[in-house]
């Protein structure tokens, strides 16, 4: 054991760390780590952390100052007598620090980019029951590419899978709903739906994707969205308008409302509107009246929102006929789309660290309030959300942005351990 060399071990084993009988994992992937280890199994054990995403340490103020670098910091463990690194699985990781943040590898990429200076062993989730300490000798690293040339490498879970944390994440109460109103987008993604302490797919991965889906780059912005979100103010107000006309004349008639009389009254609405007396505003230059629209923009608009009642019509005989909508429902708002983003975008705000954990629990809670004071079922709030994705994305092809979201919906709605399930609305 002297001189860093550690024990003696073959090429698929591993010196165990703690161990007991029986452990409540966080997680599967932890839960199937504990079960190999105590059944010796160290081929089944790096199958799945070959399948894994494996999170290691860094300093946030280092990553500021040079970006896309790693830097591996190995801690003494008397275990092995050797400096390890620590490796994490997402269910191990510790709550978001605003100095430490973690970044997201796979074993393959471990086994391929390790140095002769980087540690001798590494050390994997350690102080739990399913820590266990490895060699990172050449040999032991080919074995690690080995069993990543035969996995789903950097995945242990798939698109459109229903995952949870059993420790560590709400299961009941108000947080625990505010998470499950994005539960649509991360089950189609497979993530956890109920971390709040989230680091999703690392720093660096989330910071990639509010960028590219978000324009975030800082704090400043993502507060402003998601201000924005919690608002619902980033929908469409010519969604709301076509699906508020239908919701009064369904109050007023007590009924179905067909698509010719809604297209009618919605016109009706918008050329009343236009004939009005200019709007009166307040501007830095005083009181001012504005200016009438012309014809032409008129007939634009009128337009334009009779091919958007078309379009929600169809999609709503598509929800009906594929379970999402009862027959003789309809949506009344698609708020549901900023509510159920407002719960991720908290989420992704604080692995990105541009927001602390208190500030992103205090936004998932107003989304879970927001969406229950404007739904009434996790059905109703899916239909609306899925009617506002689809109408921003989908265009009507009934394609994966229609599809990833039905086939979300349908494991929400029956799996037992579904939070839509287990959570009641209200």
């Amino acid at each position: 054991m002297g001189n860093g060399e550690g024990p003696a071990a073959g090429p698929e084993h591993g010196v165990q760390g703690s161990t007991q009988t029986a452990w409540p994992a966080p997680s599967a992937i932890e839960r199937e780590l504990y079960e190999a280890k105590i059944r010796g199994d160290w081929s089944a054990y790096f199958d799945v952390l070959a399948r894994a995403e494996l999170f290691v340490a860094d300093a946030y103020s280092r990553l500021q100052a040079r970006p896309g670098t790693v830097l591996f910091t190995p801690y003494w463990y008397p275990q092995v007598q050797a400096n390890c690194l620590p490796i994490f699985t997402e269910g191990m990781l510790p709550a978001p620090h605003p100095e430490t943040v973690y970044l997201s590898y796979s074993l393959g990429w471990f086994a391929t980019e390790w140095e002769p200076g980087d540690p001798p062993w590494i050390v994997v989730n350690p102080g739990s029951p399913c820590e266990t300490f490895f060699p990172t000798s050449p040999a032991h690293r080919a074995l690690w590419s080995g069993h990543a040339e035969h996995a789903a490498e950097g995945r242990a879970h798939a698109p459109m899978e229903l995952r949870g944390l059993r420790v560590g994440g709400p299961t009941q109460g108000p947080v625990a709903h505010g998470l499950a109103c994005g539960a649509l987008l991360f089950v189609k993604n497979g993530e956890l739906w109920n971390a709040m302490a989230y680091h999703g797919g690392g720093y660096t991965r989330e910071r990639s994707r509010l960028k590219e889906w978000w324009g975030i780059t800082g704090r400043e912005e993502w507060q402003r969205i998601q201000e924005l979100l919690l608002g619902a103010e980033m929908i469409s107000g010519v969604w709301e308008f076509a699906l508020g006309v239908r919701s009064t004349l369904a109050l007023d008639f007590a009924g179905p409302v067909g698509v010719d009389h809604w297209r009618t009254v919605a016109e009706r609405v918008l050329r009343r509107t236009a004939a009005e007396p200019g709007e009166v505003r307040i501007t830095p230059d005083g009181v001012t009246k504005a200016e009438p629209r012309d014809s032409a923009e008129v007939e634009a608009q009128v337009a334009g929102v009779q091919r958007l009642i078309g379009r929600i019509a169809r999609y709503e005989a598509r929800f009906r006929a594929d379970g999402l909508l009862a027959e003789g429902k309809f949506v009344r708002t698609v708020e549901a789309w900023d509510y159920g983003r407002a719960s991720g975008m908290a989420r992704w705000g604080l692995a990105a660290r541009f927001c602390s954990l208190d500030e992103a629990e205090r936004a998932v809670l107003r989304a879970g309030r927001s969406a229950q004071a404007n739904y009434r079922s996790w059905e109703e709030f899916s239909a609306a959300y899925i009617l506002g994705r689809c109408l921003h994305f989908d265009d009507e092809e009934f394609g994966e942005w229609y599809e990833d979201m039905l086939t979300a919906h349908r494991i929400l709605t029956t799996d037992p351990e579904s939070p839509w399930l287990t959570l009641p609305w209200k």
